[in-house]
């Protein structure tokens, strides 16, 4: 919990303290406030697989571009994760579903290119499924993960641009034995990203220009 707190504030820091040195230019023509033309939305089908392990899940978004190389958002994603333990002679079965949200951001240092950083609190639901034939087990638990990484888009245009792809690799480095992240050993495992963001309002700011 402390790592992932603390991992989270440094790279709030660091987006803060990278957007204080933004460029004088930008600064003088654009006014300070909201923009509603700045929101964006969209989402991500996410896919996640290591040795015995495979997962899928959905996270639709909701976000603000704070300027043209930072994006800010709010996520709530869905999860299925499938563990057989083929190392045991038993082939038991863990079969885990889970549902939450946090917040993330995603810098640009080219519009083709991103870092993300995204904290998440989930709940889960596990079932367990013993190759015996025993009664199966179910629990419940909940997790927080800080997820780090990058990513590849089909271009961004800064803010209120264009809709566009991209594709992302994420891992989470919280620690939490828990997290839906992690194998059956406790081992982060990457998770597989696509997705597609789409201003919102965008009519309005062209209408604007």
């Amino acid at each position: 919990m402390k790592k992932m707190i603390f991992s989270g504030l440094f790279l709030l820091i660091l987006a803060g303290n990278l957007s204080a040195q933004g460029s004088k230019e930008e600064d003088e023509e654009e006014k300070k406030g909201f923009k509603k033309e700045n929101l964006f939305t969209g989402g991500s089908i996410s896919l996640a697989f290591y040795n015995n392990t495979f997962g899928v899940g959905g996270s639709p978004v909701f976000g603000y571009s704070a300027t043209n190389w930072l994006d800010l958002g709010l996520v709530v994603n869905y999860n299925y994760t499938s563990y057989r333990d083929y190392n045991n002679v038993f082939n038991d079965k863990l079969r885990q579903t889970n549902y939450g949200g946090g917040a993330f951001l995603r810098l640009y240092p080219v519009r083709f290119i991103f870092l993300q950083a995204q904290l998440e609190h989930n709940f889960l639901r596990e079932k367990f499924i013993p190759a015996t034939g025993d009664v199966i087990s179910r629990y419940k638990n909940e997790a927080n993960s800080t997820l780090l990484g990058g990513g590849y888009t089909s271009g961004r245009y800064g803010r209120g641009g264009a809709p566009f792809y991209y594709l992302s690799v994420l891992f989470d480095v919280s620690g939490d034995v828990n997290s839906p992240y992690t194998d059956n050993y406790g081992r982060s495992i990457p998770i597989i990203r696509g997705g597609i963001q789409v201003p919102l309002f965008q009519g309005q700011q062209g209408r604007g220009r």
